[in-house]
């Protein structure tokens, strides 16, 4: 059997340079399925629920932003909240800012942006800044930076959400995926995604390595198998 006792370094397949634009359109689009089998927006939304409880607009940026599947989800959820709302997504693939924009209707506004999130810039602070899904590729140092960019470039609160490294989750997304018939690709880059994600220790290691004030700081579980760290100003 597998350990899990420490981050894999595995690659994902879909990141590979001879995946074609089309493939990773269609791999990307069964992934953000997957996002809606396996419950992977609620936890943001929810806290974007009690963040936002107060504002009658708000913007918000997005990491990692994929398909766009979070952002719509929001923006079905603030307009039905009777908000508005302006809405990016940023994503450091150039593919996965065309597969947003074909499946975004351009009438809900929303903007993509292709760039490593280090070097975004907006000309106003962003109220709310979440990612989802996302840190997982990254490596530790990352992580904790990513972390300090969160909370120094969100002016209201800051949330992300990601996978908690365990073997159920490992063994049961793979029997899941098998049953859906999703892509191979999807159903090897799921796992390795588990394995590469983080345990609750990690996070509190990396909490404290991004120099950022932990009052204040949340660290929960959420079903299914999420580990989740954000805060509310």
């Amino acid at each position: 059997m597998r350990s899990f006792a420490a981050r894999s370094t595995e690659d994902e397949w879909m990141d590979g340079e001879d995946v074609t634009t089309a493939d990773f359109a269609a791999l990307i689009h069964d992934l953000a399925i997957v996002n809606t089998v396996t419950l992977a927006r609620r936890p943001t939304l929810n806290w974007l629920k009690r963040a936002a409880r107060d504002l009658d607009h708000f913007s918000l940026v997005d990491v990692g932003s994929g398909e766009g599947d979070m952002l719509r989800a929001v923006h079905a959820w603030a307009t039905k909240a009777g908000k508005t709302c302006r809405l990016t997504g940023i994503d450091i693939n150039p593919r996965s800012e065309a597969a947003a924009r074909a499946a975004t209707d351009p009438a809900l506004g929303i903007d993509y942006v292709t760039a490593d999130v280090f070097d975004y810039h907006p000309a106003t602070r962003p109220d709310f800044v979440v990612s989802a899904i996302c840190t997982h590729h990254m490596p530790d140092a990352l992580v904790a930076r990513f972390l300090a960019w969160m909370d120094g470039a969100a002016l209201r609160g800051w949330y992300n959400s990601d996978l908690h490294r365990h073997w159920f989750a490992f063994y049961g997304f793979g029997l899941l995926a098998r049953v859906a018939r999703w892509h191979p690709t999807v159903v090897h880059d799921g796992q390795v995604s588990v394995a590469r994600s983080f345990t609750r220790a990690e996070w509190e290691a990396l909490i404290a390595a991004s120099g950022i004030d932990r009052a204040g700081v949340t660290l929960t579980n959420e079903f299914p198998f999420r580990l989740c760290v954000g805060r509310i100003r």
